[in-house]
């Protein structure tokens, strides 16, 4: 289907729904991907902390699917940034994936304090540049981090993969990507069902339209033009997130979940995260 991808700003596609593996353990992976796969996702995001990427790429290699039809995404941790350690953690990544290339790779969090993530995103340039990842991005930047990195680099990120969902929308931020052609990637798209889908204006809507609470949201989040990363490990669950495509939401129903927002974070907040506070 056309409208389940999203073409980054250098033209790159990318599936607009993917499965976060966050979590996941090795003895779960396989029934997770194998559920996801047979649904229809080709797209995975993990990460060096997720300590899955082996299991991850075992699993998809075991699928027979071909690499070029699948969309894997990983991260550069906090612990490795600097210029040189980029290049090697990206290079055990691909080894620990049994890839020879990744669709996107981004810097986990700025670690601003620390001041590596310029040199840390002129690696992922050359990584770019030598044709090693089709992408690279960013996470958890907040609109002053990317202002500093896009003054002093040539690649504007092609992703911005931040917590957001409808009690924290994160608008200003969206505005300021939609605005420079960076996507933004919802981390949190449900806020990891921490009272989110029992609200009742969310509830009354999901009955109106005869789909469940998660699926409106994730639609809400396709309406604003980001991207999902739902992390599920539940067979059932999988296939609930990934049937979205089949309905869209009227203008009046977006604008009722746009009013919910209340500014709730529910992670960590980008500006207090350093190198060595998260583990």
């Amino acid at each position: 289907m056309e409208n389940d991808v999203y073409y980054l700003n250098n033209g790159y596609p990318m599936p607009k729904i993917g499965l976060g593996v966050y979590k996941i353990t090795d003895n779960e992976m396989a029934t997770a991907i194998e559920s996801a796969l047979e649904v229809g996702y080709r797209a995975f995001d993990t990460a060096y902390l997720y300590d899955n990427e082996v299991a991850l790429g075992r699993v998809l290699k075991q699928s027979e699917i071909a690499r070029d039809s699948l969309f894997i995404t990983s991260k550069l941790w906090n612990d490795y940034q600097g210029f040189e350690s980029t290049l090697e953690q990206f290079n055990q990544s691909l080894e620990r994936l049994g890839t020879d290339y990744l669709d996107l790779y981004l810097i986990h969090w700025p670690c601003a304090e620390d001041d590596l993530f310029i040199e840390s995103y002129k690696a992922l340039e050359q990584l770019y540049e030598e044709g090693k990842v089709r992408a690279i991005g960013v996470c958890n930047f907040t609109k002053e981090h990317l202002e500093k990195l896009m003054d002093a680099t040539d690649i504007v990120p092609a992703v911005n993969q931040v917590e957001v969902h409808p009690y924290f929308n994160q608008q200003q931020l969206q505005d300021f990507c939609d605005d420079n052609d960076i996507a933004v990637t919802a981390w949190m798209p449900l806020m990891r069902n921490r009272g989110l889908l029992d609200d009742p204006v969310i509830v009354e809507i999901a009955k109106r339209y005869n789909k469940t609470p998660a699926q409106v949201v994730l639609r809400w989040h396709l309406a604003h033009n980001r991207l999902i990363i739902p992390k599920s490990k539940t067979p059932e669950r999988i296939e609930e997130n990934f049937n979205i495509f089949d309905f869209n939401l009227e203008v009046t129903d977006i604008a009722e979940i746009d009013a919910l927002n209340r500014n709730d974070r529910q992670g960590h907040d980008p500006d207090s995260v350093k190198i060595g506070t998260l583990r």
